[in-house]
């Protein structure tokens, strides 16, 4: 598919919203927090789908204090994503009634992706796909209860290379009205590891042509969502490791999807700079505290410095830093003027892969004995 092409393609549409460039942010733990979200938005002049990070449904419903900050949006963010994490179907159900009643958000995905064993020991993300029942059930009373907000839903490969599922889950989503799919092409044992797969996600999409299909995995650049998107026939791309430390990532998208590789950002570190302050500045005024804000920040603190001249000793201050003047003295101190290092595009991130994978007891015996699942393995906190 030609560049010319993917400019003209149709834009990705969840419900009655568009993206165009169909370009998506991943939710992640600790990260696609509203600070975030405002800065990516900011740099892609708002076009784009931006998602809170994973809720769980169980602290939802019972409107635990970190949750519901969790869940608040900027004025400016139009549409309000939230993904929710759950195992049992009522309790999902509970929980996207609430938002839908309460108008809490305008999009609800569903989280069946997340590899870490906190969360699959209770038979959730990741692992949820095995029990086809299961995840039908919860697809069924997430869908039945939104109304008319969209419901779309993550997920990887499968288990592992033996317990492979995104067909499955795939076909099972359609019948029961979800709206889109997105596809890590990696295994819950893969975690980050290796490289992702993107033949499944070709073979997703043409296994299910009646909703679109998101690809995520390896999109480092610009570049590589465009060639995603030609390469496997998705409907549009989700940007998750991709944009740590690098917000303008989204600018990049957009620039690319709309035929302007010229315009790809290549900041200097005094920009990055100006945008690390920004950032620890917007995560104090959600939090309400200045220094829990940069406290928060520290671990963006060697993503946004990838690959610049910065020695060890000014990297460990700067990661233990407490106050904006602290940052931003620090960061003064460097050689500001140096323009974007080579290979800073690269990979980001945790890329640790071939783990086992921790399930409930029994659970891969049968993809349809889906007993002992239910309001206990909820989580009752959020954020991944």
């Amino acid at each position: 598919m030609s560049t010319t092409a993917l400019t003209e393609k149709t834009p990705l549409r969840i419900g009655p919203h568009t993206a165009q460039p169909p370009v998506v942010l991943a939710p992640m733990a600790g990260i696609t927090n509203a600070p975030f979200r405002t800065l990516c938005r900011e740099f892609s002049g708002g076009k784009g789908l931006f998602v809170s990070e994973m809720i769980t449904t169980r602290a939802l419903v019972e409107r635990n204090e970190k949750t519901m900050q969790l869940i608040h949006f900027d004025e400016s963010e139009k549409p309000r994503s939230i993904q929710l994490y759950g195992v049992d179907p009522a309790t999902v159900g509970k929980a996207v009634r609430m938002i839908a009643e309460e108008g809490l958000a305008d999009h609800i995905d569903l989280n069946f992706g997340c590899p870490v064993p906190k969360v699959t020991r209770k038979g959730g993300g990741s692992a949820l796909p095995f029990k086809r029942p299961l995840l039908r059930a919860i697809l069924r009373e997430a869908v039945s209860g939104a109304g008319d907000l969209p419901v779309t839903m993550k997920m990887r490969k499968g288990i592992d290379d033996d317990h492979l599922t995104y067909l499955d889950a795939g076909r099972i989503a359609v019948e029961e009205g979800v709206t889109a799919i997105a596809l890590h092409g990696r295994t819950a044992a893969q975690h980050y590891g290796g490289t992702a797969d993107w033949d499944a996600i070709a073979r997703l999409k043409e296994h299910v042509p009646e909703i679109p299909v998101l690809g995520n995995g390896d999109i480092w650049s610009a570049s590589d969502a465009l060639r995603m998107v030609a390469s496997t026939g998705c409907d549009g791309v989700v940007v998750g490791r991709g944009c740590l430390g690098r917000p303008w990532l989204f600018a990049d998208l957009v620039a690319a999807f709309e035929g302007r590789p010229e315009d790809i950002a290549r900041p200097s570190l005094r920009e990055v700079a100006d945008v690390m302050v920004r950032h620890a500045t917007l995560l104090g005024e959600w939090i309400g505290d200045e220094s829990r804000g940069v406290i928060d920040f520290r671990k963006h603190v060697a993503w946004y410095l990838k690959g610049f001249a910065v020695g060890s000793e000014m990297r460990k201050r700067l990661a233990i830093t407490s106050l904006l003047s602290e940052l931003r003295s620090g960061l003064d101190e460097l050689d500001l003027d140096q323009p974007w290092p080579t290979g800073a595009d690269g990979p980001r991130g945790r890329t640790s892969g071939n783990n086992r994978v921790v399930l409930p007891d029994g659970w891969l015996k049968d993809p349809y004995d889906c007993a002992g699942v239910g309001e206990d393995a909820e989580l009752d906190t959020s954020g991944g």
